[in-house]
């Protein structure tokens, strides 16, 4: 989190490092501990980056890209599946029958969503959008990562300004929850 560069830079280091999560996760025997410890890490860095990208990312593609709107709003309907996957994966221990199918449902919803932004999205938007916005765009996704919440929140709103506003104070309660519940973190 909080890598530079541009705004395509910035994601694009998310996705290698949610993917470096999932092979964590299937590197271990079904049923193992850490995968729930993994699965937890994986979840609270998609919850931000998902809440960054709908904060600046899908408007920019709006504005700048052609067809933008049908874009970002394939987009926010893969966030919303993913999101919903998560919730349910929220409740489950490694040990649980459902575990591996939302974890496999996860990984499949999140690689093609990635592929598709990296394949398709991405360099539209490079090609479209001026340099300095990307940069600014950068500056703004690192921001709000940082004060976004980390836990699936299915129901809370996915487009400006609803979700701006609202996001920071989530992402406060959450980050107290985990603290004081130890989410994310090996013993």
């Amino acid at each position: 989190m909080g890598h530079g560069g541009n705004v395509i830079d910035e994601l694009v280091t998310d996705h290698r490092e949610v993917e470096e999560m999932f092979g964590r996760i299937e590197a271990l025997p079904s049923g193992h501990q850490d995968r729930k410890v993994y699965a937890d890490q994986v979840t609270m860095e998609l919850v931000r980056h998902s809440v960054a990208e709908e904060a600046y990312l899908y408007p920019a593609v709006r504005e700048h890209v052609a067809g933008g709107d049908a874009i970002a709003d394939q987009e926010l309907q893969d966030h919303a599946t993913a999101e919903q996957i998560m919730k349910d994966l929220e409740g489950c221990d490694a040990g649980d029958a459902d575990f591996d199918r939302l974890m496999g449902m996860l990984m499949s919803e999140i690689r093609s969503h990635i592929a598709d932004e990296e394949g398709n999205l991405f360099p539209r938007l490079r090609q479209a959008c001026p340099m300095d916005a990307l940069n600014e765009l950068g500056d703004k996704v690192r921001k709000a990562k940082k004060t976004a919440p980390t836990r699936p929140h299915p129901a809370a709103p996915d487009k400006p300004p609803a979700n701006k506003l609202l996001a920071p104070g989530t992402g406060m309660v959450d980050r107290l929850r985990d603290a004081l519940s130890g989410r994310g973190k090996f013993e």
